[in-house]
């Protein structure tokens, strides 16, 4: 499975001390690009285990569509 992320920012993410979840003791960072909370992980990924090994998918307001053709540069 693969899944199209469109990101709003170009920079890094650094952490602070105040991220760290007091109660957790952890931080987990987003890996499925889903989350509410990037970068970090707020559960979000849940709604991919279903996902085909094969297919791509675009989430959009909550709402998961498949992807037929992905171009990632100008074709000649």
């Amino acid at each position: 499975m693969s899944r199209l992320v469109e990101l709003e920012s170009n920079g890094p993410r650094t952490l602070d001390p105040a991220d760290i979840d007091d109660e957790k003791g952890d931080v987990a960072v987003c890996q499925c690009g889903l989350s509410e909370s990037f970068p970090f992980c707020d559960g979000s990924h849940r709604r991919t285990d279903d996902e085909d090994a094969e297919t791509t998918y675009v989430y959009e307001d909550g709402e998961r569509s498949v992807v037929e053709r992905v171009v990632t540069r100008d074709e000649e």
